[in-house]
């Protein structure tokens, strides 16, 4: 289906789909205002505007509900195995019980199921953005995850609109690259932290790891942009060199960059057990 065809359907089918996209009644309900959609870009940058703008804790709350829960293995094997998770299929029968029991802490802390944007990761990758997330707050993950869905809601969007004409979408406003000059190979699986300053305190906005190529090119949602302003990467260089059994003299590696713009901002970490150095890329 095409945005031409989707903007034909009657008004409850297209807040039905729209609904199945984000299950947030406030989020659709703004959306359908500005239907039939003028264009791809304009549904995407609407819902980013109405998710984070317009939308409260609660709404962002009630999206989540309608994403299925995680609670055992049966569930969380059934779901991994879907197409938005397909890389988790594959895990260990080990994996799948740390995940289920993640999961179970994860909800249990925080009043809500676990969202993520699990496109492309591995179960291994998947265990891992859990276990670090669990040493958020509350406030922290009720951030992170709306803007998992966020991503999620794009990803849908997709595959709602089959051939709908999204090549206007391009990689997160902030990425990075981390590369390890003692072997001179990506840094893989170190997991980054994005924060900012919220009543003069760091807090964690966006989280993930690092891939086989040393990049997070999704660490916020598709035309997700922030407001000028200092922030912080925080990358895990502890936890990176202890799984190679290797000594380090920096636990964690923290890189503060002001943004001016609207732009994309690529902060990259050239590291070793002893160095590191970074700079403004592109």
């Amino acid at each position: 289906m095409n945005l031409l065809a989707f903007n034909t359907l009657p008004e409850e089918t297209a807040k039905r789909e729209l609904f199945a996209c984000c299950g947030s009644t406030k989020w659709t309900n703004s959306m359908m205002s500005h239907f039939p959609f003028a264009s791809e870009k304009l549904l995407v940058d609407l819902s980013a505007k109405i998710w984070y703008d317009d939308c409260a804790e609660s709404d962002w709350r009630e999206s989540f509900t309608h994403h299925p829960k995680i609670g055992d293995v049966k569930s969380l094997t059934e779901k991994f195995a879907g197409k938005e998770q397909a890389g988790v299929a594959v895990a260990t029968t080990e994996t799948i019980e740390a995940l289920a029991k993640a999961n179970t802490d994860y909800e249990n802390k925080n009043g809500f199921i676990f969202i993520v944007c699990a496109t492309g990761k591995s179960a291994e990758e998947m265990l891992q953005i859990l276990l670090d997330r669990l040493q958020n707050t509350p406030e922290e993950e009720l951030h992170i995850a709306m803007g998992e869905q966020q991503k999620i809601s794009i990803i849908r969007f997709k595959k709602l609109l089959t051939d709908g004409d999204f090549s206007f979408l391009k990689v997160s406003q902030i990425t990075t690259h981390v590369l390890d000059t003692a072997v001179g190979l990506p840094g893989k699986n170190i997991s980054i932290r994005l924060q900012a300053k919220r009543n003069n305190v760091w807090q964690t906005i966006a989280q993930g790891i690092t891939n086989n190529d040393g990049r997070i090119p999704d660490l916020l949602p598709q035309e997700r942009n922030l407001k000028p302003d200092t922030y912080k990467m925080v990358f895990d260089t502890g936890s990176y060199y202890k799984n190679q059994n290797l000594k380090t003299f920096y636990p964690e590696v923290e890189i503060q960059f002001t943004t001016f713009d609207e732009t994309h901002y690529h902060v990259p970490l050239l590291v070793n057990p002893f160095g590191y150095s970074t700079y403004r890329g592109s």
